[in-house]
């Protein structure tokens, strides 16, 4: 393997491709844009297709399509575009229809602006679109996990014939980093149920329609199964020298890369300070959390929005231990500095004081 200098939005799409997707459906928008366009360029030369759709309304919808005659395929946006495709979502969950989506965040509500920001969690993970369904989601803070995740999210569709999605927030997908890939790839295959309009394909019927009470609960429950199970069995995250730690670190994205250096530097001036990194926001880790909650005083979640993922943790935890949580948001970065200066007060023996230019900070 040789390792090549790509933004990490490009990286999602070369992964792909060797993954065995075949089709791409969407709509530029900043910062995803750049997926689009390497898949234009990237796609035909494969044999695959690449569409740019009217909308992103068009664009989930042809994914269902795709989805349907057993492509593998997926689609990228950002926020705004990604609300537009919740009720798309749900259809495909509906239908048990693979498929891998790219959020890569940026700020909002609203056209917000074009900033990194990591406030698209709720719509993604508690996915936003009607009905009884879950997506998985996977969370990568590098270039090198833009790729890795992708070829994961692919098997994790097909595995549970459902939606995956990849929830990045602007700085990782703009971001350029040496990223290797593997020497082989996956070659497409047409799964048995898919509708492909061969002879063998005739019977086969995508559908999420179930007008009959009892025939719908059947299928929820169904769907419930799945999910269930993921839950058991798909949960991943990182941890960084948590086997002593008093205060946890918690963050995703590019966050988790700073949490991880201002731990090392709180190591180096005695504090006992860890990360926990989900890479699963859906499944998430909370066992993760259960077993160092046994140890550690209290954690900290960092997050570039008003406080989202913080919920789960908090869930997690389930008040075994106080939860803290800093916050900035309009494409602010939490800093170094602010992270480091606030584990530093809580060290010294209580939640940290608001100064007055901290406003962003808050505590749950």
């Amino acid at each position: 393997m040789h390792k090549q200098l790509m933004k990490g939005n490009e990286a999602i799409v070369r992964s792909a491709i060797l993954a065995g997707c075949r089709g791409f459906y969407g709509y530029p928008i900043t910062p995803a844009s750049e997926i689009t366009e390497a898949a234009a360029l990237y796609m035909p030369q494969v044999g695959g297709v690449f569409l740019q759709a009217e909308s992103e309304v068009a664009a989930i919808n042809m994914i269902y399509g795709a989805a349907s005659a057993g492509v593998r395929t997926m689609t990228a946006s950002s926020g705004p575009g990604i609300s537009l495709m919740q009720e798309g979502i749900s259809y495909l969950a509906g239908a048990e229809l693979p498929c891998v989506i790219a959020d890569i965040t940026r700020g909002g509500p609203g056209l917000g602006s074009i900033a990194a920001e990591q406030s698209d969690y709720h719509q993604v993970v508690k996915c936003g679109g009607h009905g009884n369904y879950r997506t998985i989601v996977l969370a990568p803070h590098s270039a090198q996990e833009m790729a890795d995740l992708t070829a994961l999210a692919f098997e994790l569709a097909d595995r549970y014939r459902n939606p995956v999605l990849l929830l990045a927030d602007g700085f990782i997908g703009q971001m350029m980093e040496p990223v290797e890939f593997p020497q082989t790839a996956v070659a497409p295959q047409l799964p048995e149920w898919a509708t492909a309009g061969t002879a063998e394909s005739r019977n086969n019927l995508i559908n999420s329609l179930y007008l009959d009470s009892d025939a719908l609960e059947a299928h929820v429950r169904h769907l419930e199964a799945k999910y269930l199970e993921a839950e058991r069995v798909e949960t991943r995250a990182e941890e960084c020298d948590t086997d002593d730690a008093e205060i946890v670190l918690v963050g995703y994205g590019i966050v988790a890369r700073i949490l991880k250096a201002v731990a090392a530097e709180a190591r180096e001036s005695g504090l006992k300070v860890g990360v926990l990194r989900p890479i699963t926001l859906y499944p998430f880790p909370k066992e993760h959390f259960q077993r160092l909650a046994k140890r550690a005083q209290v954690f900290v979640v960092v997050e570039m929005s008003t406080g989202q993922m913080v919920e789960d943790v908090r869930l997690a935890v389930n008040g075994a231990r106080p939860v803290e949580f800093l916050s900035r948001v309009g494409g602010n970065v939490p800093s170094h500095e602010e992270v480091l200066n606030f584990v530093r007060k809580l060290a010294q023996g209580g939640a940290p004081v608001m100064e007055p230019e901290e406003e962003q900070v808050a505590h749950v």
